[in-house]
């Protein structure tokens, strides 16, 4: 899987099997001497924090980079389990930082941040862990997009959702494709459109995010998650999660046909079994957390 994922992300990376508790990744702006990204991890859980509040989290080239390294590092590792992304600041992404997108850059420049946002989108929902979006405040453009590529989102009640690209003659076409998957067509088409901004009880309405919560339970309730995640085998999740993403763009035949193969081949790993066991017998299950099979 980390194979596949690094010949997308153009090999740039190598992945090392150490886990640092809390790093600040090598991609610095020139103007800002802190990490644009700190991660973090424990007891399977990575946290990938947006760090570079002055600028509103921008998804610089940089940024992006970043982001893209963190996911990458040891995510084929079983102590990995789970990942987090969030924001610190006022506003959890405010998206592309437009200085890089004027004619001084020029369009090779530009075809470069497009693509690799496009692989930072797509490695979210191609990696074998789940990942959440925990957001808290202002989520707009490439940073909306950003929450709807998660495979699950948690917002405070304060939290708002904007294509607002439209208002300064850039359509947010590349945000569509994500949100337009999220929600449901009329709604991504009003928010692309006119760029006005949604609730964060708007956006649990359409299915943009999974939860709305008090500021001070957000992280609390983003953890519980997490360890609910946690607790599942992980061989089980990578292949649900995988079975899902293709689920999703096919038919409902083919979809059907799809699920019944991978729950057969769900049912072969070690840890399928060890489950039903372990609910006959009435006992909390002992995962290996391998992908080993029980039988052919």
């Amino acid at each position: 899987m980390a194979r596949r994922l690094l010949c997308r992300s153009v090999g740039v990376f190598q992945l090392s099997r150490t886990s640092v508790p809390l790093t600040g990744t090598r991609f610095h702006s020139q103007t800002e001497p802190e990490p644009l990204t700190v991660k973090q991890q424990n007891h399977g859980i990575r946290r990938i924090i947006l760090n570079n509040p002055k600028k509103r989290n921008a998804l610089s080239l940089s940024m992006l980079e970043s982001l893209r390294e963190n996911l990458l590092t040891d995510v084929d590792s079983d102590d990995l389990r789970v990942v987090i992304i969030s924001a610190r600041g006022p506003v959890f992404s405010s998206g592309h930082d437009l200085k890089e997108l004027t004619s001084a850059q020029g369009r090779e420049y530009h075809t470069k941040v497009f693509h690799t946002c496009s692989e930072v989108m797509t490695l979210i929902q191609d990696i074998p862990v789940p990942v959440i979006a925990m957001v808290n405040g202002v989520a707009t453009a490439a940073g909306c997009q950003l929450v709807a590529s998660c495979d699950v989102a948690v917002a405070t009640e304060k939290s708002t959702f904007a294509t607002p690209g439209v208002n300064v003659g850039l359509f947010c076409s590349t945000p569509a494709v994500a949100i337009g998957r999220a929600v449901p067509r009329k709604v991504a088409m009003e928010m692309l459109f006119t760029g006005r901004p949604i609730s964060a009880h708007d956006a649990l309405l359409h299915g943009l995010i999974s939860k709305v919560v008090p500021e001070d339970r957000l992280e609390e309730e983003t953890l519980a998650i997490a360890q609910r995640v946690c607790q599942a085998s992980r061989p089980v999740v990578a292949l649900g999660k995988a079975t899902f993403q293709r689920q999703m763009a096919q038919g409902r035949d083919a979809a059907y046909a799809t699920a019944s193969r991978v729950m057969v081949d769900n049912l072969a790993l070690r840890d399928g079994q060890e489950g039903i066991r372990a609910f006959i017998e009435k006992r909390k299950p002992v995962w290996s957390n391998k992908a080993e099979k029980a039988h052919d």
